[in-house]
This record gives structure tokens, C-alpha cells and sequence, in this order.
């Protein structure tokens, strides 16, 4: 047997949706603003993960430029009807508010690699679209969201039947399941003549949980398990939270094994928080003798540690790892990461010159539309990000330099940028042959943004970036020469995450660096040496 640790993909990789196919299982994680669009992990045995591949035009126009924060490709659902690989998801344009605004598509590829077909708009009830094939059949589950005034906004697991070429609905919507708590992100299977629905209950925070239901019909009716499959709310104090939101699969031996989303929080002052946000994990399960899933070590915690049979590992184990230098890393491991875009030569070089990264500058860190950033998921809660950077900004609407991000209202910036002379105070760009080059120190948590450091610096030569995080500390630091300099005081590293603020937020926390240029997209910016150094505790 083989040991696997939780989380089996560590930093931002919620919502997985997990799928056998002869001898790998498939991973898919929700991609929301981010660009590579549905990341899919493969696996022999379960414990160890590399990365295979993405939904490559998942989003429509190739873009998904003006979605909200959190917003974009939510839950995809990945499926194999022995012949292709089928993927369900929802691009979502509105958060927090009664209308999601949203489109659900269909996708298809003869491997997880692709070529993926062009997606096509199927019946849009809700988030969290899942398929369920039987007998050359096709079924759409869905959440029905209610928007009016006093209707219930998680109304129902609903399913129809989709014509498998086509996609057109056939025949009725059937209402599944109804429930006084928050029930979403519905599976499908069938075990024994029993249809067993798998349900993501009580929201995605610490309230998380996963509760099954069954009937011997696909449209019901169905009962609810008493008690729930999954949950760590019940013990606060357990390292992997959030526990819900998953997906059974049995292997070729008859073993079932259940994929869900956790997370790791620090603990604070505030109350515990997850910068690393939502991440993926895996548990044994079994069925008792009334045939409902179990978990195999008899509590309803997720298991830190779990027993998987020991089979043949993918040829790399980079699934989660951080990132180094240079760009793209290594077959295997994740890539790059980029915001609402894919990566484009028109603004992002790192082949004319082997080992740098060349960024054009565009809009602002606060944009929805055109920030040019490259980013890699922190996986730990003790990790180190540097980059050596070369660049001549001569007005205050040019940047470039390193990020913790979590999103346009959640980041720190230390930024190589133009200032006026120290003597002068800050009155835009009145001075044409003067002023300074500066590192700037920038904070943004919602709805204020402030300066806390500015250090001049020689624009001449390069200068290296870099920040420590360890805990809930990160500090920032640079040098000129060689040695390494503090600059600003210790940061609050957990205000990047999902349980800060008062906004809804479900990515998790970046390194990264990125370019700006609020005039004319002119300015370059030449980065060497990015490095994501991740370690374990």
C-alpha cells in the first residue's frame, strides 16, 4: 500500500471533480479569473499528481476579461463515457448578488490533452453543472438558483436529459431534491441499483460539508443520509477545514475512493484563515450494511493520512509544487498562471532571450480588463518568492515589480517606479527631467490603498525582489549589491485569503510579477531568476 498526505494538490485547486479512466484517475479544478482555464491533474494511484493539461478554450472568445474577482469558470465537472472526455462548467459574471448571470457549457475531448471542442451553451439553472451518462445517455444536474425577492438562491438539485449530439434538452426539467440547508455541487453515480447523489452542503466555508441522498429512480425521489459523509466543522481545531464538495470513484480493484475540497488555516487574532486557499484532497470510503458511503477510518473528519493500493506513479510528481525559474517550468508542474487572458506575445517574451521574462505594462493591478501579471499558487504556509528585475520607469504611470496577490482588492506590491524629487510633494508629472527611481511599497485590502515604504534606489542596474512568508508574516525585502535589505514593515500575509473581508472570495493567495503602463503600454520590463520556493512544514 501507499501512504498519500493531505492535501494531495496544495494552494489553490478547489472544487475538484475526480474521474477514472482505465488506469488514471483525472483531477479538474475550478479556474475562475484565472488563465490556464480548468487545470486537470492525472494520477495512477492516487497520492501522487502531476499536471496533464487544461480546458483550452473553455472560455468563450478566449477571454474572460471584465469578470469580477472570484468570478469566471466555477465547478467543473469532468466525465468519461468510455470513448471521451466530457466537461461541464459555468462562467459566471456576477458575484453576490441574486443574479449569477451566468452560461453553462459542454465540452469534449478524445483526451484530457485535448483537442477540447468548441464549448457549447447547454440549459443554465445554475452554478455547479454536473453530467451523468447511463445506457448512452446523457444527464444535466444542476443547482436551480431562485432569484426574486425572497426566493432561495440554492432552490434545488435539478436534472435533464440532454440529447448526446446536440445537447438539446429532452423532455422536462426534473426537481430532484429540496432542502432547508444550502445543498449544491451535485454527482451522480449508481451502485446496486441505487442512483446516489453527492452534495456539497453548507457553503464552502467552515460550514462545509457533503451530504448524500439516493433513489432507485435518476429523478427521484430521493432520501437524505442522517448523517453527513464528510465535515470537519464539528472539530474546529482539525488541520484540513472546509471539508465538502466531492466526488466518489471506485477503482478498477472495487475500492471507492471520494475526492473533496480542503483547506489549511492559520490561526489569528481575527479567527482562523486559509491564504492558500481551497485546496485537494482525497479519502477512503466504504458502504455499510444499509449501502450508504462511509469513510473508511469511521469519523466524518477527513483523514490527514490515507491508504491507497500501490500502483505505477506518473513519470513527474510536480502537481504541487511551486514554481521556478525559468518560465515554463518543468513538464509536470503547474504553469503559469495569468489573469482573465491567456499569455500573449504581444506582451509576455520569455523566449527571445532563454531564462528572461519580458512584460509589457497595461492597466493597473485594480483592473478586470488588461493587468499583465504571471503568477504561481502559493502551496505553503513557510515560502519564499524572488525575481531580479531591469527597468527604467520615467513616469509615476509606469511599474513593474513582485506581488502577493489575491485579487484586485487584495495584494501587496513592492514596485520599481518614478517619484518626485524627495523635496517636492506629489503633484503628478510636472517634472519632466527630474525626480527618482523608488521601490514602492503598496498595500490594498478593498477599499483603501496606502503607501507603506518608499526607497529610492540606483535605476542603473538590476535589483533583486523578494519576500518571506512564514505564518501569517510576510516581509519584503530587496537588493542592489548582493545583500539583502528589509524594506516596510512585516505584513499581514492572511488578509489574502478567503476569510478576510467582507467580500466573497474563493481563489487563494499568488506570488507574482507583473508590468504597468497607464499611458501607452510601452514599457517593458525584463524580470530573471522568478523563483517560488514552497516548503512544507
Amino acid at each position: 500500500m501507499t501512504r498519500l498526505h493531505n492535501p494531495v494538490l496544495r494552494g489553490f485547486a478547489p472544487d475538484p471533480s475526480l474521474v477514472r479512466a482505465g488506469d488514471w484517475y483525472y483531477l479538474a479544478n475550478s479556474s475562475f479569473e484565472w488563465f490556464p482555464t480548468i487545470p486537470i491533474h492525472r494520477s495512477r494511484d492516487l497520492a501522487h499528481w502531476e499536471y496533464a493539461g487544461h480546458v483550452e478554450g473553455a472560455a468563450p472568445g478566449g477571454s474572460l476579461a471584465g469578470v469580477p474577482d472570484s468570478g469566471g469558470i466555477w465547478a467543473p465537472s469532468l466525465s468519461w463515457d468510455g470513448k471521451r472526455f466530457w466537461v461541464a462548467y459555468s462562467v459566471v459574471r456576477s458575484v453576490g448578488t441574486p443574479y449569477f448571470d451566468l452560461d453553462t457549457y459542454v465540452s469534449t475531448a478524445p483526451a484530457v490533452s485535448g483537442p477540447w471542442s468548441p464549448p457549447r451553451r447547454i440549459p443554465s439553472h445554475g452554478f455547479d453543472p454536473a453530467l451523468f451518462h447511463e445506457d448512452g445517455r446523457v444527464w444535466l444536474l444542476n443547482l436551480q438558483n431562485d432569484h426574486r425577492p425572497g426566493g432561495r438562491r440554492f432552490a434545488g438539485i435539478v436534472a435533464t436529459e440532454l440529447e448526446r449530439e446536440t445537447l438539446a434538452p429532452v423532455g422536462a426539467t426534473h426537481l430532484l431534491l429540496q432542502w432547508d440547508r444550502l445543498v449544491e455541487g451535485p454527482k451522480l453515480l449508481k451502485r446496486d441499483g441505487w442512483y446516489v447523489l453527492v452534495l456539497a452542503e453548507g457553503g464552502t466555508g467552515f460550514e462545509h460539508g457533503v451530504r448524500v441522498a439516493r433513489s432507485r429512480g435518476l429523478t427521484g425521489p430521493y432520501e437524505l443520509d442522517e448523517r453527513p459523509l464528510l465535515t470537519a466543522r464539528d472539530d474546529p481545531e482539525w488541520p484540513l477545514q472546509k471539508a465538502g464538495h466531492a466526488e466518489l470513484v471506485e477503482t478498477p480493484e472495487g475500492e471507492w475512493f471520494l475526492s473533496h475540497l480542503t483547506a489549511r488555516p492559520l490561526q489569528t487574532p481575527q479567527g482562523p484563515r486559509c491564504p492558500l486557499g481551497r485546496e485537494t484532497a482525497i479519502q477512503a470510503v466504504t458502504w455499510d450494511a444499509e449501502g450508504w458511503p462511509r469513510l473508511r477510518h469511521g469519523a466524518t473528519r477527513p483523514a490527514v493520512t490515507v491508504r491507497v493500493p500501490t500502483r505505477q506513479r506518473p513519470a513527474s510528481r510536480g502537481a504541487g509544487n511551486c514554481a521556478t525559474s525559468p518560465h515554463p517550468p518543468a513538464t509536470g508542474a503547474r504553469p503559469w498562471y495569468t489573469l482573465r487572458s491567456p499569455a500573449a506575445p504581444t506582451w509576455l517574451d520569455h523566449t527571445t532571450h532563454p531564462g528572461r521574462i519580458r512584460l509589457r505594462g497595461h492597466h493597473g493591478p485594480d483592473s478586470l480588463w488588461s493587468h499583465h501579471l504571471l503568477a504561481h499558487p502559493i502551496t505553503e504556509h513557510h515560502t519564499e518568492a524572488r525575481v531580479t528585475l531591469q527597468a527604467t520607469p520615467t513616469t509615476f504611470t509606469q511599474s513593474a515589480g513582485l506581488l502577493l496577490w489575491y485579487n484586485t482588492s487584495a495584494y501587496f506590491a513592492l514596485d520599481l517606479t518614478w517619484a518626485e524629487p524627495e523635496s517636492e510633494t506629489q503633484h503628478g508629472q510636472q517634472w519632466q527631467d527630474g525626480g527618482r527611481t523608488v521601490l514602492a511599497l503598496t498595500t490594498r485590502d478593498e477599499n483603501e490603498s496606502r503607501r507603506a515604504a518608499v526607497q529610492e534606489v540606483d535605476a542603473a542596474g538590476p535589483l533583486t525582489l523578494g519576500v518571506t512568508v512564514d505564518g501569517a508574516d510576510a516581509r519584503f525585502w530587496y537588493a542592489a549589491d548582493g545583500t539583502p535589505r528589509p524594506i516596510g514593515p512585516p505584513l499581514d500575509f492572511t488578509r489574502l485569503s478567503d476569510d478576510h473581508g467582507t467580500r466573497l472570495r474563493f481563489t487563494g493567495a499568488m506570488a507574482a510579477i507583473h508590468a504597468v503602463d497607464l499611458v501607452d503600454a510601452s514599457f517593458t520590463a525584463d524580470f530573471t531568476d522568478f523563483r517560488v520556493t514552497c516548503t512544507p512544514a
